[in-house]
């Protein structure tokens, strides 16, 4: 059974930082690419991080690229998102995924999804 458990969400004041975590467990965690979604209340789930499964390949949203950093841990089957800068317009429901295959944006090319972690960020 495949299962993805996201870790590390909170409250924070802008300008802040958090570092979500995503474990896998279930089927060969160094297979798949990993993916970052988000989810705001009233707003469709968007696309903000993926890496393939060899870390070599990364795709960031524009509105998170040069404030978010993702990285895996083949060995400890775990996927991190550092998330630095942090802005109100960050604020949403942060989701993992996963897929065999290259990296996508599009949501319904994963496979597998975590339950979600909620990320606040105040004014």
């Amino acid at each position: 059974q495949v299962q993805l458990v996201e870790s590390g969400g909170g409250l924070v004041q802008a300008g802040g930082s958090l570092r979500l975590s995503c474990a896998a467990s279930g089927r060969t965690f160094s297979s798949y690419t990993m993916g970052w979604f988000r989810q705001a209340p009233g707003k469709e789930r968007e696309f903000v991080v993926a890496m393939s499964w060899s870390g070599d390949r990364t795709y960031y949203a524009d509105s998170v690229k040069g404030r978010f950093t993702i990285s895996r841990d083949n060995a400890k089957n775990t996927v991190y998102l550092q998330m630095n800068s942090l802005k109100p317009e960050d604020t949403a429901v942060y989701y993992c995924a996963d897929r065999r295959g290259l990296v996508t944006t599009t949501p319904g090319g994963y496979d597998y999804w975590g339950q979600g972690t909620q990320v606040t960020v105040s004014s």
